[in-house]
């Protein structure tokens, strides 16, 4: 589906329920919570779906937003979701309904009636911003502070691999409307707590290098949150931390959710690796620099699944 048929989509819309991924970031947050005041703007009925992952990071972003436990859509959609299971537990009595995906990831699965995808921009909040425009929503500074927000988090301030001169050009036109975007950048940039430079600090020591330091592994483990103390806020896009060591190319982070479960988060230039290419051995994706994977494994264990699976693309090319 094209921007222009999303647009048109969008706008012969009502009571709308918009659902985000588990685990939420900034990119889908702000997506969601755009939509909803975009859709609002042109006269529908709109709310997001409370996500039980999202933590006070976002707390600002859903002010108003979040849909009362009476309310029942006649259209649901998805915002920066590539397959039906990364949605939340709470979003499975709509699994079945989802009219339309709005999603800019690669390895997106089509589990939606209706698709808009775009691969190509640096995060679903740049496709948004296209379809805005195609319905003529007016970008107040509220819409355009969560799709700066979205784009910004998504691009890691703008210096990810994935950030293009569009990129650059989307984010002047938001903040041509004159929000406080230092408050952003602040806020999820620029601020870190206690806990989470000590994290920072037990991954560099506790870090594992490999392929001659071109290749790291971090191990976020139960034991390791439970002795800090660390909150989902703490651990906030922590896989991109290790990546910042000099002379590293590609980075993997391990996040052990339960004894046996690890999620994997995989860095990598997106030139001479493929992280969607590696992740998908054990049924993830997601970007070229940039994918996810879940092992019911031990972090150990993970090291040596997520090096096998590295290997064997880096060998067939």
């Amino acid at each position: 589906m094209t921007v222009q048929q999303a647009a048109q989509r969008l706008l012969a819309m009502d009571q709308v329920l918009i659902l985000t991924h588990r685990r939420p970031d900034g990119d889908t947050i702000g997506c969601a919570a755009a939509l909803c005041h975009a859709l609002r703007q042109k006269g529908k009925t709109a709310w997001v779906l409370p996500n039980e992952d999202a933590h006070g990071l976002f707390t600002p972003y859903f002010d108003g937003v979040l849909a009362p436990a009476n309310f029942v859509p006649q259209e649901v959609v998805a915002v920066d979701a590539a397959a039906q299971g990364l949605l939340p537990a709470s979003a499975k009595p709509h699994c079945s309904t989802i009219s339309l995906t709005i999603d800019h990831h690669g390895s997106q699965e089509y589990f939606a009636e209706e698709t808009c995808l775009d691969a190509s921009c640096a995060a679903c909040g740049e496709l948004l911003y296209q379809i805005f425009q195609a319905m003529a929503v007016t970008l107040t500074p509220k819409i355009a502070q969560l799709l700066y927000m979205a784009i910004a988090t998504d691009t890691g301030c703008f210096v990810y691999s994935n950030t293009t001169p569009a990129t650059h050009r989307i984010a002047a036109a938001l903040m041509d409307t004159g929000f406080d975007a230092q408050w952003v950048n602040k806020r999820h940039f620029r601020t870190k707590s206690l806990k989470r430079m000590q994290l920072e600090s037990r991954l560099v020591q506790e870090m594992e290098l490999a392929q001659n330091g071109t290749l790291v592994f971090a191990y976020v483990t139960l034991d390791l949150i439970a002795s800090l103390g660390a909150s989902e806020e703490d651990l906030e896009d922590i896989s991109s931390f290790i990546g910042l060591l000099e002379g590293v190319d590609n980075a993997v982070t391990i996040r052990q959710l339960a004894p046996q479960e690890c999620k994997i988060s995989l860095r990598t230039d997106g030139k001479h690796l493929n992280a969607s290419a590696v992740c998908a051995i054990h049924g993830g994706g997601g970007h070229a620099a940039a994918a996810g994977c879940t092992l019911f494994v031990s972090p150990k264990e993970a090291k040596a699944q997520m090096l096998a699976a590295i290997e064997q693309v880096q060998c067939h090319g």
